[in-house]
């Protein structure tokens, strides 16, 4: 895939910040992947060529995006770098907004510190 140079990645990080739900595969009878899902895989892609890019930009998503974005972002950073991973699940774990997860056909809720907390003992 090509990246254009200024403003890469500008767009998906976007869709990741406005995502409303958590999904790390297709959704529903059909397995259509949501756009924040496609952003998610776009950036997990690029980190290896711009990591060190992204990185700064997916910190600040942390604060600064809906529910589900923060939780794109933590796995993401966690690519990027175990410990700015487990930092991010740390002060996730310290959150209690809820999320809408979709794994497979099956639609759920969970808190930000939930989920962290899982991330933190596994």
């Amino acid at each position: 895939m090509l990246w254009k140079k200024n403003g890469a990645f500008d767009e998906e990080l976007r869709q990741l910040a406005d995502a409303d739900t958590l999904a790390f595969g297709g959704v529903g009878i059909a397995g259509t992947l949501l756009p924040a899902t496609k952003a998610y895989f776009a950036v997990e892609e690029g980190l290896r060529q711009h990591g060190a890019e992204l990185r700064p930009k997916l910190e600040a998503l942390l604060d600064r995006a809906k529910p589900a974005g923060r939780l794109y972002a933590a796995e993401l950073l966690t690519h990027v770098d175990a410990d700015a991973g487990r930092a991010a699940w740390q002060r996730l774990a310290r959150q209690d907004a809820e999320v809408t997860t979709f794994s497979g056909c099956m639609m759920g809720t969970t808190t930000l510190t939930r989920y962290a907390q899982d991330r933190l003992n596994n």
